[in-house]
């Protein structure tokens, strides 16, 4: 889901500025050991990173409506993508919409 999410990501108009092409990798592994985590992974994320401070680290970044919801739009076509069932579908939407609203900082 990850990759198929940052697959999209280069040639977003909202998005592909925020993400510097040579971090691209670096996003997309923070994001996979961040979910790993969070969904009661090992905690890879935690010991790389510390404590996500979510609203810190997207700090920098200009997050308005408009970026959430592309967002939340390549995310839930790379849900779509992995044809997970509904349930799973559901909580993943729900999480990452939640998430994403909580770093609009714009």
């Amino acid at each position: 889901m990850v990759s198929a999410f940052y697959r999209q990501v280069p040639a977003d108009d909202i998005l592909g500025p925020m993400y510097p092409p040579e971090d691209l990798a670096g996003a997309e592994e923070r994001l996979r050991l961040f979910l790993i985590f969070r969904f009661g992974g090992p905690q890879d994320y935690l010991q790389r990173r510390g404590h996500p401070k979510l609203r810190l680290r997207h700090a920098p970044f200009a997050i308005d409506q408009l970026a959430r919801d592309r967002w939340m739009q390549l995310m839930n076509n790379a849900i779509t993508e992995c044809q997970f069932s509904n349930d799973v579908s559901t909580v993943l939407r729900t999480f990452l919409g939640n998430v994403a609203t909580f770093l609009v900082n714009r």
